[in-house]
Parts: C-alpha cells; sequence; structure tokens
C-alpha cells in the first residue's frame, strides 16, 4: 500500500504548525517539509505542490489563491485553510458535521476549504435548529463572539504577548478588546450560507488575552423560536438527534450545564488545543435564550478539523492523529 504525501504550505504559520504538530508522529502518511531557504521559492513550492498526493495551504488569501495556481497534477487535492473559496461553489465546505452527506462531499472532492472557526461554531449551533423549523431562517440573529489572540495569526500574537501588561487584565498582556467594528467580517457570507439564515448575523467578535479558546454566542429572544413554549430540553433534542454520533460535537443537555460552569456561573473560553465543540443552552421560554458553541480556535477551528478533513479525504478514519485529548 502506498503510504500517501502530504506537503504543508505554510508550515511555519499558526494554523500549519499546528497541523505540522498533528501528523509528524504518523506513520500512515509521509510529511514533507520544505528548507527553510526555499519557503519563498515559487519553483520549489510548485514542485512539492505538484507531487504530493495532498496539499494544506495555511496561507493568507493572496498566497493561497497562488498556490492553487500552481497546481498542474491533476491528482494533488488541496485542503484550503483561507477564506475566499468557502463559498465558491467549485469546492467543498470542509466541516463534515454540516449535514448527512457532507462527509462523502469531503471523501470525494480534490478541492476542499476549511471552515472558519467563528462560521463554524455559529453553524453548527444555528443550522439544526433551522432545518428542523424550530427557528426561522429570517429571524435576525446577533452572534457575540471572543477569541483567543491565536486566532489573529502571528501579528496579533505578537501584539499580545509582547505589550506591557495592562491593568485590568492582572499580568495579562492585553485586556478583552472588540474589533472589526462597523467592517464586514469575511466570514459573514459561510456563516449565513452554511447556516441557512435568510440574512447574515449582526457579528461582534472580540478577542481575549488567553492563548486559544473560543465562545460563540448566539441570544435568541423571547418569541422566536417557532412556538412560545420551546426551551432548553426541546433545543438539546434537535442538537442530539443531529450530533449525538457524532466524535467531536458533544452536546451538552440543560442539567449538565451547570457542572461545566466555573464557580460564580462562569462559562470560560476552554481551549487546550481539541478536536471537540461543545453546545449548551440556557434560558427559558419568558426571558428567552443563550445558545453557545465553545470549541478551540486552533482546533475544531482550524488546524484540527482540517486534519478531520485531511483523515476523510485519504481514507482514514476521521479521528486519526487526533487524540483523546483532541475529542469533546
Amino acid at each position: 500500500m502506498t503510504i500517501p504525501a502530504i506537503y504543508i504550505d505554510g508550515q511555519e504559520g499558526t494554523t500549519g504548525l499546528r497541523i505540522r504538530s498533528l501528523l509528524e508522529t504518523r506513520h500512515d502518511l509521509e510529511l514533507r517539509l520544505i528548507p527553510e531557504r526555499d519557503r519563498k521559492n515559487q519553483r520549489a513550492r510548485a514542485e512539492l505542490l505538484n507531487a504530493v498526493d495532498l496539499a494544506v495551504l495555511c496561507l493568507p488569501d493572496d498566497g493561497a489563491a497562488e498556490a492553487v495556481e500552481l497546481v498542474e497534477n491533476p491528482h494533488t487535492r488541496i485542503i484550503d485553510t483561507s477564506a475566499p473559496r468557502r463559498t465558491d461553489p467549485d469546492w467543498v465546505y470542509g466541516l463534515p458535521e454540516l449535514c448527512p452527506g457532507q462527509r462523502q462531499a469531503i471523501r470525494d472532492s480534490t478541492r476542499v476549504t476549511n471552515g472558519g472557526c467563528y462560521a463554524m461554531g455559529f453553524v453548527l449551533a444555528v443550522r439544526p435548529l433551522i432545518e428542523s423549523g424550530l427557528l426561522g431562517a429570517d429571524t435576525p440573529l446577533t452572534v457575540n463572539a471572543v477569541s483567543g489572540y491565536s486566532g489573529g495569526g502571528r501579528r496579533m500574537i505578537e501584539s499580545y504577548q509582547q505589550a506591557p501588561p495592562a491593568a485590568v487584565a492582572g499580568d495579562a498582556p492585553i485586556a478583552l478588546s472588540l474589533y472589526s467594528l462597523g467592517a464586514a467580517h469575511k466570514h459573514l457570507p459561510e456563516m449565513q450560507r452554511f447556516s441557512l439564515s435568510a440574512r447574515p448575523p449582526l457579528f461582534v467578535p472580540s478577542v481575549d488575552h488567553h492563548y486559544c479558546g473560543m465562545l460563540v454566542s448566539i441570544p435568541i429572544p423571547a418569541g422566536a423560536f417557532a412556538s412560545d413554549d420551546v426551551g432548553p430540553d426541546q433545543v438539546w433534542e434537535v442538537w442530539n438527534e443531529r450530533y449525538g454520533a457524532e466524535p467531536f460535537v458533544r452536546v451538552m443537555r440543560p442539567d449538565e450545564t451547570p457542572n461545566a460552569l466555573r464557580a460564580g456561573g462562569f462559562l470560560d473560553l476552554g481551549g487546550g488545543l481539541t478536536n471537540g465543540a461543545e453546545l449548551f443552552v440556557f434560558g427559558n421560554p419568558e426571558l428567552g435564550h443563550v445558545i453557545v458553541c465553545r470549541q478551540d480556535n486552533l482546533g475544531k477551528g482550524a488546524s484540527g478539523n482540517a486534519v478531520q478533513c485531511l483523515n476523510l479525504m485519504l481514507g482514514f478514519d476521521e479521528t486519526t492523529g487526533l487524540a483523546d485529548s483532541d475529542v469533546a
């Protein structure tokens, strides 16, 4: 049996480094790395891109587009972690849990686009509720989300790690901050399309002084569900029907949620470089609800999910290389 060869174009970036760490100890594939001196050598990159079975692009948007153009070998399959191709009909959206049939679409595709971290959390939480009719597709939704600073790439990581301590954050470099205010965030198109929402959500992202972890929370106002008596148990039932057998998505029962909170009732970012996602629902029909997806922005939100897709595309069990600590 031939061992498939993998090349990570962008192996020194945050996402690429994590994918590399997940793959380099495996014996069922060959990880090919480009020498430091050739990282910006287009000819050397092109040779690798066309010599492997699967290339993972961990590059800025323009760099990823250039890499796609360099691939001439029809047998080289691609996973692209950048944003522009996520709603391209010629690419398969790389979220295996999206809907029945999505895993097979990923297995069969030569071009898979890894979803955005915020977007995948939003889609996992919202899509089953819309599909089931529990939530109307035309419901205006707001997303309040916070990510660890590793989600911002090298520049943000350096800013957080090198800045002087902020008084409000104790010994942390910078306090929690909102960003992309007044701007159209690049995740919005995929958030709308793959959640089945009729309109993009009002999205308020923020970054925290923790390295990794993510909370994507969506308030559901009282009266927004299909009937006035819908409560946490009904939301849990819809989610559990969709995700109950999933290896990387854990649906928290309403009576379990208190055990997931820190003292004082805090739901923290989690983190820990896992490929797990956890879904929570809080509230009641009278006051409204808040649904939450907690995941790791570098795990299920990026590198872990890419490895899950890689496994499907190459015929491995999708959990291969994602150890117990990477599962919710």
